[in-house]
């Protein structure tokens, strides 16, 4: 018997959502998206002179909100930059919205 994939058991806006909330699952996350929030973009060296951790650690979370798809980094060496992702933050918004209205 063959087993079912995720996307057999699960529809497209659940998979998103988990992959979301699972990119807000740390502190640090929570506050790399306030930030970025509040301005258009900003480098990671800068992320890493407010925050009390070490840049490997920082740049393992930048790489998880990036994996989920909230935020973008574009390089400009020696400098990485990102942003929010706009499209996937409306929808990020749309979908926890939704959950919590039902």
């Amino acid at each position: 018997m063959k087993e079912k994939t995720e996307t057999e058991y699960f529809n497209e806006n659940q998979v998103k959502l988990a992959r979301f909330a699972k990119a807000l699952g740390h502190p640090v996350r929570i506050y790399i998206l306030e930030l970025l929030s509040k301005q258009t973009c900003c480098y990671s060296g800068d992320m890493a002179e407010e925050l009390p951790i070490a840049r490997s650690t920082l740049s393992q979370h930048l790489k998880e909100l990036k994996n989920s798809g909230l935020i973008q980094g574009s390089i400009e060496p020696p400098k990485i930059r990102y942003c929010l992702n706009k499209d996937n933050w409306q929808l990020a918004k749309k979908l926890f919205k939704n959950i919590f209205e039902s």
